[in-house]
């Protein structure tokens, strides 16, 4: 072998993709987990969008169909033709409820009931409650991986950074050799497992924060209308 083929072997890695090429096992298993839970963050992130925009459309079009109902009898009809959404099945879980303790009392024509007792309101405002934490939590599903994702994603970039190094001074301690141009490679490739880490964590905790946000602004619109609904049942004398 030629001594320019040597050398040419022997020069260490100028950009980021040879030193991942080239890395240590250590390196190599740290990037893998953040290949992985990068993909994980990126399709909850997609998945949570839509569902969010999705929810976002059902809740104005079931408002819609609210404000042009005058009783509560036409909100139920016209609510029944509208796709399953959190703010139907909120509102359906209190109409049937309402309908067990006065039963026929929402059909054309019936007469005049009694209204909703103290005990019969407030467990109809439990009824409600249990079922607004159930929509919540099921918008919450998968929010906690992308907690997980952004706060683990930095520390086990740093764990391939101190490992790296480790080994870095462990391979200058046995070549005897302390010249920046035997240390640089080793560091350099260290690094790389950080900056991974934080391009991880970084869309995935942006990306938390503002499902936040968007579910608390959910379960606030949920949280009034259950308001508004006991207020609509107490408007037309059914408390």
């Amino acid at each position: 072998m030629s001594p320019s083929l040597l050398l040419l072997q022997a020069q260490p890695p100028t950009t980021a993709f040879e030193m991942v090429i080239g890395g240590t096992m250590p390196t190599i298993i740290v990037l893998s987990i953040l290949a992985v839970g990068s993909l994980s963050s990126w399709w909850l992130i997609f998945k949570k969008t839509r569902q969010f925009r999705e929810v976002r459309r059902q809740g104005d079009q079931f408002l819609d169909y609210m404000e042009r109902a005058q009783r509560l009898e036409d909100a139920y009809k016209a609510i029944l033709a509208l796709p399953d959404s959190p703010y139907g099945r909120v509102f359906r879980q209190g109409v049937n409820f309402f309908s067990e303790l006065r039963p026929g009392a929402l059909r054309d024509g019936a007469p005049t009931s009694p209204g909703l007792s103290l005990t019969q309101l407030e467990a109809l405002r439990l009824v409600l409650e249990k079922e607004e934490a159930e929509e919540r939590d099921e918008l919450a599903h998968g929010l906690g991986w992308l907690a997980v994702i952004g706060s683990v994603s930095p520390l086990m970039g740093l764990m391939g950074t101190v490992i790296g190094v480790m080994n870095a001074f462990l391979g200058i301690t046995s070549s005897g050799s302390s010249s920046i141009m035997a240390v640089a490679p080793g560091v350099a490739e260290a690094l790389i497992t950080t900056v991974a880490g934080l391009a991880v964590a970084i869309p995935a905790v942006i990306a938390y924060n503002h499902f936040v946000g968007k579910l608390n602004l959910v379960s606030g619109e949920l949280q009034g209308f259950s308001s508004e609904f006991i207020g609509t049942l107490a408007r037309e004398g059914r408390v």
